[in-house]
């Protein structure tokens, strides 16, 4: 059977301690980078095959890197907290951080809440958290903000930024925005540049609107209405044409 991180024996004591230290140390797992390999949105895990390899001694004492095995039902850590939770489409492929936990994790991820330890394995492959985020050299993106905070789209043409010093937020795309709510408010002075299309339901508005442009309703130009029925005096038109 091969052993992982196998190491030579030494003659002297000093030697002797330091790599059965260093033996020891092999066995310890904190974190390994790691790339999914598929994603359980309803149980919340990910299979992860770790990025790392492992040197392995063979029975022949022969040396040779090897992958470590996949590791299973890793609970996938999204930022979370006070009844809110940041959610994003994880993707065979992604690259991810996997943290291993000091005991076994298998009472608590079934039950929640405090529990005593299922296993007494420490530090071992079967508990890690996978926190998906760290990027290569090879997977990097590029043009990240140094001065705003952003929810982009991994090339950045699909963004929403706060600005911490003018505290301007500002949202931009290249495709649909889509708002659905009973109801919408906006406080403020409101400008819009382009087409604007309502339908169904009323639109009420309490202010002054200055339109640069037209403004047609069904069917009907603002500026270009002509209305019938005209007389002088007193008498009222009748409705536009």
């Amino acid at each position: 059977m091969m052993a992982f991180e196998d190491y030579e024996r030494s003659s002297s004591l000093e030697s002797t301690v330091r790599t059965a230290l260093t033996g020891a140390q092999a066995g310890i797992w904190t974190a390994l980078p790691g790339i999914v390999q598929s994603f359980d949105a309803s149980a919340v895990t990910a299979v992860v095959q770790p990025a790392i390899k492992a040197m392995v001694t063979r029975p022949d004492g022969e040396k040779q890197a090897a992958k470590l095995p996949l590791l299973l039902d890793c609970p996938v850590v999204f930022p979370r907290g006070g009844g809110c939770t940041l959610t994003f489409p994880v993707k065979a492929g992604d690259e991810c951080l996997v943290v291993f936990s000091a005991r076994c994790i298998d009472a608590w991820w079934q039950s929640g809440g405090i529990q005593l330890p299922m296993e007494s394995r420490m530090h071992d492959l079967s508990d890690g958290f996978v926190m998906v985020g760290p990027m290569s050299q090879a997977k990097k993106i590029g043009n990240i903000s140094t001065t705003a905070v952003q929810l982009r789209s991994d090339d950045g043409v699909a963004f929403v930024e706060i600005d911490p010093g003018s505290k301007n937020i500002r949202a931009k795309t290249s495709s649909l925005v889509s708002i659905e709510a009973p109801d919408i408010h906006l406080t403020g002075n409101v400008t819009i540049t382009g087409t604007v299309t309502q339908s169904g339901g009323n639109t009420a508005m309490t202010g002054n609107v200055s339109v640069n442009g037209d403004v047609s309703a069904n069917g009907i130009s603002l500026s270009q209405h002509k209305h019938g029925g005209v007389t002088s005096g007193g008498g009222t038109t009748s409705t536009p044409v």
